[in-house]
Order: structure tokens, then sequence, then C-alpha cells
């Protein structure tokens, strides 16, 4: 096992297809702290997020052996959007389940002035900015919008989002300032205002 701590999460990868399942278990540690803490900060209970974790490596395992990983050296990355989606999925089936139905009508449990101080209005305000946002974003050359990807979506500090994309820190910085630089020359030529 001492031999396989030296290799890079690519050539992990390659060895765990090729049938040494040692390397998974490798992978799992390395990364388990980063991934884990993603999950935690995004769903805040202890059991929930080790579900999700365990639900991330289940769905990592079966992509590789099914050989849907395309190598590009970015296996963290990889994961992380695993854990993004499967938060996501989590977020989507608990706001289904929210709703109750009574013989001709359905209606949100929750979506009451007790429970929340947001009224639908403001939610559909925010939904709003949040789509405009994504699509500024999309329209973005790749690499600003893998450096606002990782920064807000994964909450990466400068140093690993330099790491992640083999960049230094300040190509990192520059590129968030950048694609800050040209998200407001979007919004000019649109004569888009995102605030609320």
């Amino acid at each position: 096992m001492t031999e396989l701590t030296i290799l890079s999460d690519e050539e992990l990868v390659k060895k765990f297809i090729s049938g040494d399942s040692r390397c998974i278990d490798l992978l799992i540690e390395r990364h388990h702290q980063r991934i884990y803490s993603f999950i935690f900060l995004m769903v805040r209970q202890r059991d929930l997020a080790e579900d999700i974790f365990q639900d991330v490596f289940v769905k990592v395992i079966h992509s590789l052996k099914s050989g849907k990983y395309a190598e590009n050296g970015r296996f963290t990355s990889w994961v992380m959007r695993i854990a993004h989606n499967l938060i996501i999925d989590h977020f989507r089936k608990q706001k289904n389940q929210q709703m109750v139905s009574n013989d001709q009508h359905s209606f949100d449990l929750f979506n009451n002035a007790r429970f929340s101080d947001q009224t639908i209005e403001d939610q559909m305000v925010h939904d709003q900015l949040i789509s405009e946002v994504a699509a500024l974003v999309e329209m973005l050359p790749e690499s600003q919008k893998e450096v606002i990807r990782l920064r807000h979506y994964f909450g990466l500090s400068f140093k690993e989002i330099a790491e992640e994309t083999n960049v230094s820190i300040n190509t990192a910085l520059g590129r968030m300032r950048y694609a800050l630089i040209n998200m407001r020359k979007m919004m000019e030529e649109k004569n888009m205002s995102l605030t609320i």
C-alpha cells in the first residue's frame, strides 16, 4: 500500500479501473475530509452528511467501473460535482415530501408566514436572481467559469483552486477578477440589476 500513496489521483483511478481495489480506498482516504466537509456545510446534519458521502463514493465506484469517468486530471472536481448533484437531489426530494395533499388540493405545508419570513414573491425574485447569475456565469470563458464554480459553488479557497486547476494563486485570482468584470459588463449591456 505504501507504494500506492505516492501515485497521483489519476494513476490511482487507472489502477482501480484495472482491478486494484486498494486504490479506491486510498482515494477515499485522501479526499475524505474535503468532500465530507463540503457536504456537511451544505446539509448541516452529521448523519445526513455521512449518508450522502457514502452515496457519493458508491456513485464514484459505479461510474469508474462502467467507464463513465472522462480522464481530465481533475478527479476531485468530478467527485465534488457528484456530491453537489446528490445534495441537490436530496433537497428536491425533501421539498417534494413537504407537499401535503387533501382530496383535490395540494399545498406546501411549510409555505406559511409562521415558518418563514420570506414571501412567495421574495422566493420567486430570489430564484430569478440565481437563474440570471447562473446564465451570466455560463457566458464566461471556460477558465473564468471554472474559477467561479470552484469558489462559489464548491467553496474552495483560491489556494485550492490554484492546485485544482494547475495554475498559480495569482492566475486564479486574476481569472476571478476578470470573471466579475465580464459579468458586470454583461449586466450593463443587458441593462440588468441583480439587487432586490
